[in-house]
């Protein structure tokens, strides 16, 4: 576990709801699944991460475990299934700035149960990032659907919608934004999203829609190179993008959301927050794969962030 993780001022228990996997890239492989990268980052930062997902109980899945044990993260919410295999998804990287993925099928994290520990867990928890791609198989959805109804009112639900080929759907993306309190998506997505729901295309305007129609604290829109877009009920924000040299951008986008989490845990103003997490995910940027080592870098962005008292 790393020992120069930012000190935060208390620590809130953030769970990531879903699929965990192993990314195999061209030389490599390394651990990855957008609420297991949020967990990872939500770690890395200094705050509480449990990691609620299914592996296959074979080799790939105790060495992910292994892996993620090893970086600090809570996996006593983790599953093992005794026929479906350990997630993988093959990352194409032609375009460092473009990735594009192959999820192959089956895997484990479709069988996810709602098992009583999950629950519990659930109850006590700060906040709670699930995504879209972990709903396509029913039985996984209606786990997610459970575990998001067991947590307390105080609980940050932060829907990552995160399209992936195929699996979403109107349903499953509306449904999800019913129930969170957060929805954060990229500029590509909103083209994709804002005809399915019959929302404007104008990002702007779809993020001010959707606040509207599903009651949500806040749409964020994250913009790669040129930042982010941050809409709630009374404000909105424009925060322009950092200038790294990106070596890939898998996992930017979920460390972003794990800063927003951690920073409005914390009860930082939105904007503030938004700000962080913009330059977190430029953080990760710089580095190869979802789950880089940064919990230094992310220290000096704390102690640069941190409002004071």
């Amino acid at each position: 576990m790393p020992s120069d993780l930012p000190q935060l001022p208390r620590r809130p228990r953030v769970i990531g709801l879903g699929e965990a996997v192993w990314d195999i890239f061209p030389d490599s492989r390394r651990a990855g699944g957008a609420p297991g990268n949020v967990a990872y980052h939500v770690q890395q930062l200094g705050a509480i991460a449990q990691l609620a997902t299914r592996f296959g109980a074979d080799e790939d899945g105790r060495a992910l475990a292994a892996h993620l044990a090893g970086e600090g993260l809570d996996l006593s919410l983790v599953q093992y299934d005794p026929e479906l295999p350990t997630g993988q998804v093959t990352v194409h990287l032609e375009d460092a700035a473009h990735p594009h993925y192959t999820i192959h099928q089956p895997a484990a994290w479709d069988r996810l149960q709602p098992e009583p520990a999950l629950l519990k867990a659930a109850a006590e928890a700060d906040a709670v990032c699930f995504g879209t791609l972990a709903q396509r198989s029913p039985e996984s959805r209606e786990t997610i659907r459970q575990v998001l109804e067991a947590t307390s009112d105080r609980c940050l639900l932060v829907y990552d919608v995160n399209l992936r080929q195929h699996y979403y759907s109107r349903e499953i993306i509306e449904d999800s934004l019913a129930i969170t309190s957060i929805a954060k998506i990229n500029h590509e997505e909103v083209a994709i999203v804002a005809p399915l729901l019959e929302l404007p295309t104008d990002e702007r305007e779809f993020a001010e829609a959707a606040v509207d129609e599903y009651m949500l604290d806040a749409v964020c829109i994250t913009r790669a190179a040129e930042g982010c877009l941050v809409v709630s009920g009374d404000a909105d924000y424009e925060i322009p993008g950092e200038r790294v040299t990106v070596a890939d951008t898998v996992g930017s986008g979920d460390a972003f959301t794990a800063a927003l989490i951690v920073s409005l845990c914390l009860d930082w103003p939105l904007e503030q927050a938004a700000r962080f997490a913009n330059q977190v995910g430029a953080v990760v940027a710089t580095k190869v794969g979802a789950t880089p080592r940064v919990a230094a870098d992310y220290s000096r962005l704390w102690d640069a962030f941190s409002p004071r008292s």
